[in-house]
């Protein structure tokens, strides 16, 4: 908007000649009585002290880290210094400035490229067009009662995602328990065979077995939970391919060296890879091809493998490699499992990994253990609830369907987030257009208050400066 086209009683003026920003002060936390009034730093109230520095309602103004954020204090207050605070506005209407500078964007005067800081004098030389005293309240009133009902629509949204995470974990524990197919299995015309006896005869003269070294991984009966009776506990590495190296983790030692990486090459598969049911490619590696031929390929795979890592928060998270985008190597904080398709989908492991029932046992497995961690060993005896092949490809079917409706909503929830954020910067430019609330001809106009305080500026004492404030 151009000054010629403020609306009637307004008028345009720079930021400087309306509010002063003042210096916050030092008060290092130590110094801090706990107790009194708020001290705000630059991303809002950081502790209490009981003597304030100012004296009734504040703005306070981000001038170091973060930058432009303001903040208000309704009543004596202490700003620290890395800070700058307002405890005058013309007209007195601090609701109304609150809203003003907000509505500025500081932050986008940000210039330093080391510890960000905003420019007193950038700020300055913003233009503001300022309206009558009076429609500053009726702005204000406006803006309170609508941006708080935006700030409501945005409480509420935020609380969908957490629901769509619970009903995705909740989905995931049903089907890994037998619930989610309980009136499939009624509805079959003969009883399912045993997935322990089918396993068995799959097994029956099967050479090449990974290797397992030590005792099975012991969980308490009420870790394992009741399946169905055509469900059966397994160990993990009874589902793999009968291969020698089917299970795996990446290499540890000399082989594996930081020197052999590059830019292009055979990609790393590092722990920030393995997402929840995704693969991500997100800050991707490589290593050395010819390095990778000679040393890497037993830890490599090349799509539909299964991917779970040793570590994290919490460890067990599982993935599918994808098909068709070539050979990867694992590192050794994720291990990958070539799973036998007469056995197992790979695609129902990775969902009971993901399950809270997986990650129960993984915490009954890892007790007293500072940092949970999944090894070699004790993911090979893993305990798997397996259900009858048929009965896999069913609960994958249902897991993916009902995922891809939480998909659909999440994608709505993120619609609708994005909106009601541009809620807001659209209420300020409009309010600060003058389009918010009517003009009501019998206010008296802003250029009158812009005399008053010229005038009262003019008349406030001189601060000495110099040799002369030096010399009294």
């Amino acid at each position: 908007m151009t000054v010629s086209e403020t609306p009637r009683g307004w008028t345009h003026a720079k930021l400087g000649g309306l509010v002063e920003f003042k210096y916050g002060k030092a008060l290092p936390e130590r110094l801090r009585s706990g107790s009194g009034f708020p001290v705000f730093g630059s991303n809002g109230e950081v502790g209490r002290h009981e003597v304030p520095l100012t004296c009734g309602p504040t703005i306070v103004v981000g001038r170091k880290g973060s930058v432009g954020q303001v903040h208000f204090s309704a009543g004596a207050c202490s700003p620290i210094d890395t800070t700058y605070y307002v405890d005058q506005v013309p007209g007195g209407q601090f609701r109304y400035w609150l809203h003003q500078l907000r509505s500025l964007e500081l932050q986008s005067l940000n210039k330093s490229t080391a510890i960000p800081g905003l420019s007193r004098t950038d700020a300055y030389s913003i233009g503001v067009n300022l309206p009558p005293v009076a429609e500053q309240r009726r702005i204000t009133d406006k803006l309170d009662t609508l941006l708080a009902r935006v700030d409501a629509v945005n409480d509420r949204l935020a609380r969908v995602a957490p629901l769509l995470k619970r009903f995705r974990q909740s989905v995931l524990a049903a089907a890994t328990a037998g619930r989610l197919t309980e009136e499939w299995r009624g509805a079959l015309a003969s009883a399912p065979i045993n997935s322990r006896h089918a396993l068995d005869e799959i097994l029956q003269g099967q050479s090449g077995r990974v290797r397992v070294r030590g005792e099975a991984a012991r969980v308490s009966r009420e870790v394992l939970y009741e399946l169905p009776n055509s469900w059966a506990w397994v160990l993990n590495h009874e589902l793999a391919e009968h291969d020698s190296n089917a299970i795996c983790a990446g290499p540890f030692g000399t082989i594996f060296k930081a020197k052999d990486f590059r830019d292009e090459g055979v990609p790393i598969i590092f722990l920030r890879h393995i997402g929840e049911g995704y693969y991500s490619t997100r800050k991707p590696g490589f290593m050395a091809t010819e390095v990778w031929r000679e040393h890497h390929q037993p830890y490599s795979v090349y799509g539909g493998e299964l991917l779970v890592t040793k570590l994290g928060d919490p460890p067990g998270t599982a993935c599918i490699y994808p098909e068709g985008v070539g050979a990867a190597m694992v590192t050794p904080d994720v291990m990958k499992m070539s799973v036998n398709p007469n056995a197992a989908d790979s695609r129902y492991l990775m969902h009971f990994f993901n399950s809270p029932n997986s990650r129960k046992i993984v915490e009954a497995l890892c007790f007293g253990v500072t940092r949970l961690r999944i090894d070699l060993s004790m993911f090979k005896t893993f305990p798997i609830p397996l259900p009858p092949r048929d009965e896999q490809v069913e609960i994958v079917r249902r897991v993916e369907l009902l995922f891809a409706y939480a998909d659909r909503l999440e994608a709505r929830l993120q619609a609708a987030q994005t909106a009601a954020q541009r809620l807001t910067p659209a209420l300020l430019a409009k309010a600060f257009r003058g389009e918010l609330v009517p003009q009501d001809p019998n206010d008296e106009p802003a250029s009158e208050l812009l005399k008053r305080l010229a005038a009262s500026r003019a008349a406030a004492p001189k601060i000495q400066r110099g040799r002369a404030a030096r010399a009294t």
